[in-house]
Formats: C-alpha cells, sequence, structure tokens
C-alpha cells in the first residue's frame, strides 16, 4: 500500500511567505538599484574599435552589457562625441571607465535656461541695402537649441520664401500637438529630445507638456523669431512697443530642437540635439541655456559645439544671468561666441506719485484697468506679512486685512517678480512697488504684472521706505506712461549680464561681445500668458522679456547674415567681424556705462563692445581660426590625449618637443594674467633683466577687404603695463593675405590681487578700424 504524505498546512504557508518575501527583497533591491542610477555620457575612442565588429553602434552595445546587463543606451552619438549616454549605478560607471576603449565616463550635467526695436537701434532698417535680401540669405539656416516653437506665431510666416534650401536633410518630427504639417518654409525642421530628461525625472506628463517640438513656455518662441523671425507689422505686447517685429536674419531658415523641458534641460538630450543639427545642415546654432563651469572635456555644450565649429557652423551661446559678480560667466569655450546683454534706447515709464508730493520714475508693462484718480494707502510688505521674510512677497506670507486696497511695497529677490504681484494681487492690494536691493541696483526690468505695478531702482527704493517709516499716513500711486523711444544713455551693460574674468582660461577673453537682452519683444507661445504664471490667463503673440537669453540669438541672427554674405567665411572669421567692429563708446566718446555701478564699463562686462553689425559686414582684417589652432591650444592647457580625445574624437597627441602656448591662439582680443604681490605666476611670461615681467601674444590677420596698409594704435588705462606692437604697420596687396605681428606686455611692477587695467589695439587703413581689448588682472 501506497504511503501517504500528509502536507501541514502551516509549512506550507510559510514556505509561500518565505518566496513572496524573497520576491519582495529582490524587487526591493532591484529598485534600490534604479534609484541609485544615475544618466552617464560614455566617450569611447573609435579608433581603438575591435575588427571583429562591424558598425561602431554593436561595439558600444557589448561594452554596455560587459558591465551593466539591464543597462539601455539612451542615445548613440555620431558628430559631437564618438560614444553613448546611458544609466548606470556609480559602481558600473567605474567600471566602465576601466573597460577598453573607454575616455571617459561623464555624469549628466543639468543646464538652465537664460531667460520690435532692435533691428532700428542695431541700424539694420536704415542699411538694409547693404544686406542680402537675396536667395543667399535665404540658404542660410539657424537651428536653436531651446523650449521648442509656437508655430502657429506670425514669425514663422513663410511668405515670399522659395523651396527650401537644398543643402537641409532634417524633417519635423511628430507628437503631442505637432504634426509635419506645422512646418513650412521658414520653419524648416523641427525635433525633441526628452529620453535623458525622462530617465532623470519619469514620463513627462502630457497633459500638463506636450511630448514634441511644440513650445509650452514661450522661451524657445521668443529666441528663434528674436533670430530669424519674418517681418510682422503691427507687433506688440498689450500695446506696449508697438511697430514691426522682425528677426535679426528675417529670411533665414529656423530648424528648432527642443531639449528644455518644465524641469531643466539635460546634457545627454542637449548632445543628441546638436548631433543631429550637423546632420541636419545648419549653418548657425543659437543656444540661450547654461551650466555652470566647468573644463572644456567635461561641457557638453564645449563639446558639441567644437563638432559643430569642424563643420563650419557658428555657435553662438548666452553669456549667463550672473552679474554683476566677477567669474560668474557661462560657455566661454574660446570656439564659441559667447554673449553678454546690454539695453535698448526704449522705455516703459511708470511713476510713483506719492502724498508728499514727490515722484519717483519706473518701469512697467501692466496692462488693465488703472488705480483710481486718488492716491491710496501704501504699506511695506515686511510690516503687513506674517513671516521674517515678508518684505520679499511670496506666496502665502501677506495678510489680507493689512493688505486689501492698499499699494504693497515688496523687495526684489527670491521669487520671480511678477509672482510678487500675484500674491499681493491674492491678498486683496489695490497694486505694488517692487523695489530692487544691492544686488541689482538701478537696473529695471518691465514686467507685464497682473495688476497695477511699478519696479523702481534701489535708491529710489530706500527714499520710499523712509517716507513710509516716517509718515504717519502714507499715500501713494502709480501712473502709467506707455512707451518711450531715444532713452539715454544707451546701451548700458545689463546689471543680470554675467562678467569676467574667465575662471577656465582666464586668458582667454569673455564675454566675446554684448547685444540687446534687456525688454525685447519677440514672438511667444499660445500656451502660457506673458508672465508664464498658471493664475495668468492672458494669451498673446509677442512678449517682452530679458536676459542674455535674448542677447544670444541676436548674434546668431546676425551671424547668419554675415554668413549670407560671406559664405567662405569661417565661424572664426565671422565672430572676429562681430568683435573688431563693436563699439565701446557713445557717440559723445564716454564708454558705455555699466548700469550695476553708474560707471564705464569693461572688457570684463562688455567684452570687444556691443555690436555693430553695418560695420561687421565689411570689416577690413580678420582673426581666423581652425581645428588645427584649437587642437594646439588644448596643447597649451596640458590636456591628456584622452581629454582631447573626448572632446576632439580623435587620436593627437601634443608634440614633446614644441612649445604651446595660449597666447598664441589667434583670437580677436587680449588678456593677461599676471602675478599679484601675494599671487602665483602668469601664463607665458618671463622676467626682463630690469625685473619686470614680460608676456608675448602673436596674432594673425588676414585681409578680407581691398588692398591697403594697416598702422596699429594703442590705449591703456595705465602706465604699469607697457604695451608695444611689432611691426607697428601691416600692407595687403590681395585679398586673404594674412600677415602676423607680436604683442610684448612689460609689467615694471607687481600690483595688489583682483586688481585689473584695461586698454584696446587697433589696427585702421583710414577707413575701416579693427579693434581688439586688453584685460590684464593680477591674481
Amino acid at each position: 500500500m501506497a504511503e501517504i504524505t500528509r502536507i501541514n498546512p502551516w509549512q506550507t504557508l510559510l514556505v509561500g511567505v518565505a518566496l513572496l518575501l524573497a520576491a519582495l527583497s529582490h524587487v526591493s533591491a532591484a529598485a534600490v538599484e534604479e534609484e541609485r542610477r544615475g544618466t552617464y555620457i560614455v566617450h569611447m575612442a573609435k579608433s581603438e574599435m575591435p575588427e571583429r565588429y562591424e558598425d561602431h553602434t554593436h561595439w558600444y552595445d557589448s561594452s554596455l552589457r560587459s558591465v551593466s546587463g539591464s543597462a539601455e543606451m539612451l542615445y548613440t552619438y555620431t558628430n559631437v562625441v564618438h560614444g553613448f549616454s546611458t544609466r548606470l549605478t556609480p559602481e558600473e560607471a567605474r567600471v566602465m571607465e576601466t573597460r577598453p576603449g573607454i575616455l571617459s565616463v561623464l555624469p549628466e550635467m543639468k543646464y538652465e535656461l537664460h531667460t520690435t526695436r532692435t533691428p532700428t537701434f542695431l541700424g539694420l532698417d536704415q542699411n538694409a541695402a547693404m544686406f542680402p535680401e537675396s536667395d543667399s540669405m535665404s540658404e542660410v539656416i539657424v537651428g536653436v537649441l531651446d523650449t521648442g516653437v509656437w508655430p502657429e506665431s506670425p514669425s514663422f510666416d513663410d511668405a515670399g520664401l522659395g523651396s527650401v534650401p537644398g543643402s537641409w536633410r532634417g524633417e519635423c518630427e511628430t507628437g503631442t500637438n505637432f504634426t509635419k504639417s506645422n512646418c513650412n518654409k521658414k520653419l524648416i525642421g523641427a525635433r525633441y529630445f526628452a529620453r535623458g530628461y525622462e530617465a532623470t525625472l519619469g514620463p513627462i506628463d502630457e497633459s500638463t507638456e506636450s511630448k514634441s517640438a511644440r513650445d509650452d513656455d514661450g522661451h524657445g518662441t521668443h529666441t528663434s523669431s528674436t533670430a530669424a523671425g519674418s517681418v510682422v507689422s503691427g507687433a506688440s505686447l498689450l500695446g506696449y512697443a508697438p511697430g514691426t517685429a522682425r528677426g535679426m536674419a528675417p529670411r533665414a531658415r529656423v530648424a528648432v530642437y527642443k531639449v528644455c523641458w518644465k524641469g531643466g534641460c539635460f546634457s545627454s538630450d542637449i548632445l543628441a540635439a546638436m548631433d543631429k543639427a550637423i546632420d541636419d545642415g545648419v549653418n548657425v546654432l543659437s543656444l540661450s541655456l547654461g551650466g555652470g563651469m566647468s573644463d572644456f572635456y567635461r561641457d557638453s555644450v564645449a563639446i558639441g559645439a567644437f563638432a559643430a565649429m569642424e563643420k563650419g557652423i557658428l555657435v553662438s551661446c548666452s553669456a549667463g544671468n550672473a552679474g554683476p559678480s566677477s567669474y560668474s560667466l557661462s560657455n566661454v569655450a574660446p570656439w564659441i561666441t559667447t554673449v553678454g546683454a546690454g539695453t535698448l534706447d526704449r522705455d516703459f515709464p511708470a511713476f510713483v506719485s506719492l502724498g508728499n508730493g514727490k515722484n519717483y520714475s519706473g518701469v512697467s508693462l501692466f496692462k488693465g484697468d488703472l488705480l483710481p484718480g486718488k492716491l491710496l494707502p501704501f504699506v511695506y510688505a515686511g510690516n503687513v506679512s506674517n513671516v521674517t521674510n515678508g518684505n520679499l512677497c511670496m506666496t502665502g506670507t501677506l495678510i489680507p486685512e493689512k493688505v486689501a486696497g492698499k499699494i504693497v511695497l515688496c523687495d526684489r529677490g527670491i521669487n520671480p517678480r511678477v509672482q510678487k504681484g500675484s500674491v499681493v494681487k491674492a491678498a486683496g492690494g489695490a497694486g505694488m512697488i517692487l523695489t530692487n536691493t544691492a544686488a541689482n541696483g538701478e537696473e529695471l526690468v518691465a514686467d507685464a504684472h497682473l495688476l497695477p505695478a511699478t519696479a523702481v531702482g534701489e535708491k529710489t527704493g530706500q527714499e520710499l521706505k523712509a517716507y513710509l517709516f516716517s509718515d504717519s499716513n502714507p499715500t501713494a500711486t502709480i501712473l502709467f506712461e506707455g512707451t518711450k523711444l531715444g532713452i539715454e544713455p544707451s546701451p548700458v551693460v545689463a546689471a543680470f549680464s554675467s562678467r569676467g574674468p574667465n575662471s577656465i582660461t582666464p586668458e582667454i577673453l569673455k564675454p566675446d561681445l554684448i547685444a540687446p537682452g534687456v525688454n525685447i519683444l519677440a514672438g511667444w507661445s499660445g500656451a502660457v500668458g506673458p508672465t508664464g504664471l498658471a493664475e495668468d490667463s492672458r494669451r498673446v503673440g509677442f512678449n517682452i522679456i530679458s536676459g542674455t537669453s535674448m542677447s544670444c540669438p541676436h548674434v546668431s541672427g546676425l551671424a547668419a547674415l554675415l554668413k549670407s554674405a560671406h559664405p567662405e567665411w569661417s565661424p572664426a572669421a565671422i565672430r572676429s567681424a562681430l568683435m573688431t567692429t563693436a563699439y565701446t563708446a557713445y557717440k559723445n566718446g564716454k564708454v558705455i556705462q555699466d548700469v550695476s555701478t553708474g560707471k564705464p564699463s569693461t572688457p570684463f562686462d562688455h567684452g570687444s563692445g556691443h555690436v555693430d553689425p553695418v560695420s561687421a559686414l565689411n570689416p577690413g582684417l580678420v582673426y581666423d581660426l581652425d581645428t588645427d589652432d584649437y587642437l594646439n591650444f588644448l596643447c597649451a592647457l596640458n590636456y591628456t590625449s584622452a581629454q582631447i580625445n573626448s572632446l576632439a574624437r580623435r587620436n593627437f597627441s601634443c608634440g614633446a618637443n614644441k612649445a604651446y602656448s595660449v597666447n598664441d591662439l589667434n583670437y580677436p582680443s587680449f588678456a593677461l594674467s599676471l602675478q599679484s604681490q601675494t599671487g602665483g605666476g602668469s601664463t607665458g611670461s618671463s622676467e626682463s633683466s630690469t625685473g619686470s615681467t614680460v608676456v608675448k601674444h602673436t596674432r594673425t590677420l588676414t585681409n578680407v577687404g581691398p588692398p591697403g596698409t594697416y598702422k596699429v594704435s594703442i590705449t591703456t588705462s595705465s602706465d604699469s603695463v607697457k604695451i608695444s606692437v611689432e611691426p607697428g604697420s601691416l600692407t595687403f596687396s590681395e585679398a586673404n593675405e594674412k600677415k602676423p605681428y607680436t604683442v610684448t606686455f612689460s609689467a615694471a611692477a607687481s600690483k595688489p590681487s583682483n586688481t585689473n587695467e584695461f586698454g584696446r589695439i587697433e589696427w585702421s587703413d583710414g577707413k575701416h578700424l579693427v579693434g581688439s581689448p586688453v584685460a590684464i588682472s593680477w591674481t
């Protein structure tokens, strides 16, 4: 008789629980591992690919599989990087770096956006005949990496444009609220890149954000229409800045690459977009974004820009909005054109009138029901709040009973300017006066506030507070004056515009130049109001905003104009033309002012000066550069072969017996970093027999104008550094002829750390003026 085995139900339960716990433990461990993963960009030495692989992507996949069985490639890169991006744990990343053929495994960086009057201010309207309106202009393609595009904007009307350039290889990608029919002969390409973003922050919520090239933010529509928007008559923001809106290159074509989402812009997506843009055939790339400072071989924008430069594509980037602090720049690689911000000659005055009879000037773009024609009770936010930082008018900090029906004075800082007005309005306030603090000084930026409001400078704010704290019954009102032109002085350097010196390579002066970046009118998204706030239900075709994000596309569009006029010019030649013809003084001879100090600006603020496109069209001479020059520059920085390979995608070894100097890079400006009384040494310097420090820079000028003889002139702000140029004159007999010269800087004595001196070297044939700024720092 067979033996019957009795099964204990408790045993069964225990086994089941054990199996369940084991499964949960496995799932939990996998979840923990996934949480520890981050996005990395893996740089490969393509020349080291084993012969058994037919395609480099197979090699990339095999290399990834060797360290992780579950990781997937987010992107493979062809042009900007030899390699791929993927999600790895820190341990897997370290192992990956040891694998054959791996140059570097770099963690992803997060980048942030650098958030009708301009053509007239720049002289483009009066000199339109000088710029090509013909087929050559419409052959130029400007690629913009940003938040996408609102294709229905009239700035992308293709009326009068011929067929899409034959060189174009891009496409119009479909996605949320976007189809191929949204592109036309103006907006010829639209792509979006979100794999890196989604890998870090999870799937895009398509109910609040379009997973496509459609712009739900406004920033990308504004920058792309600034660079190359079509001519639109009758443009304005709520009646402010009325007139004709047009991009810098109104007949150029636009291709947009959406890389920025609600949570930021991620380097794996930015690299993928630049990779595609190069394939697509753009001529200019415009990036109004930045992400701190790092060595060039670690900076995704610098890496992508190097590849673009090799293909003849000029890359224009914003300098950043971290001014007026020194060493606050982004995007400082010498193959990038770095653009700071200045003002226009246009303003939007809104005056504060007090109960004591005094009036103060401010600025505003408010449009709506005005304040009653009488003075209203006036309070300081810090006195009508329930928190210690109530002066900042942050959400939920004002006491409605103490605010209702009154005008509230709020301090600038921390939260957005327009949000402060929204907070006052929500608490029942009748109006707001927003005062600058020391961080912003006298710089005034206009906003389309949700309630009657104006912004005033720090000095005015101090006087308003003195009145508030001394008068027993303070009252005020705001008077709106609309749009005012002919503001003097203009331009001035914006306080927010990031400043030098260059913290990565102090011997390269940055920014390169400034362009209009304050209160700029351009196209806007139909998905969001002019303030960008959720509670702003207004919809506008054009908006007025500020930032180096706005100055960058001005230069991108102007570069497109120069490219159409001089298709044979390299990116370095185009940048040189824009820099050496920029102006540094007003017509009365005074140097362009820095609004943050009220004093003359310096090359650390304005670079070579304010862009002057009409002069740039015919610069006479240019400082040209090619890939080999930049490779020698990397050798001068003592980059290793692996670091150069990561950046330049090639096996390149610096010559052991060759002397490399950063001072020999043929840059259109000059920067010296000298030893202070307590500091270290300077690059490329030597001690003379008299004990002074001597630094030599070599440059080569290329003639792009008629034959002529150019003579040099030198100006300096002090006698502490002697500047000499040899030879003192250069004669050019034919086009594209090159002539070298040497500049010798002799510093007689050391100075305290953080001392700066400035000068200028100019070459002139009597018709052309080829100017270069000089900045000397003791560190």
